[in-house]
């Protein structure tokens, strides 16, 4: 869907269906981080590394932090591979699953 700042993002919501007034982000941790706002959307890295890197085994968390004296919060993505764990770099994506087919000629 696209969010505010004119990006698309597959965990962003809108509904104003029949009066409702609905927007929320369903990444962010709700416990962990500070209380999504529409402004997020336009430094939220998670739209860049859709598009750079996602796929169907790309998992990601997003903690939100205010930053210092509650400006430019801070954007924390945590990326795992479904299959093989941990990724170091989320725009790159699961070095393994991005690995050549080795079809044995």
């Amino acid at each position: 869907m696209r969010t505010p700042a004119k990006k698309d993002c597959t965990y962003y919501y809108e509904d104003f269906n029949r009066g409702a007034d609905i927007r929320q982000c369903r990444i962010a941790r709700p416990r962990e981080s500070d209380p999504w706002r529409d402004g997020h959307c336009a430094r939220c890295p998670v739209p860049g590394i859709e598009a750079a890197s996602g796929g169907p085994l790309l998992d990601l968390t997003l903690t939100v932090r205010s930053g210092r004296f509650g400006r430019k919060p801070k954007f924390d993505v945590v990326a795992w591979c479904v299959m093989h764990g941990p990724i170091a770099d989320a725009f790159v994506g699961c070095l393994e699953c991005t690995k050549p087919l080795d079809l044995g000629e």
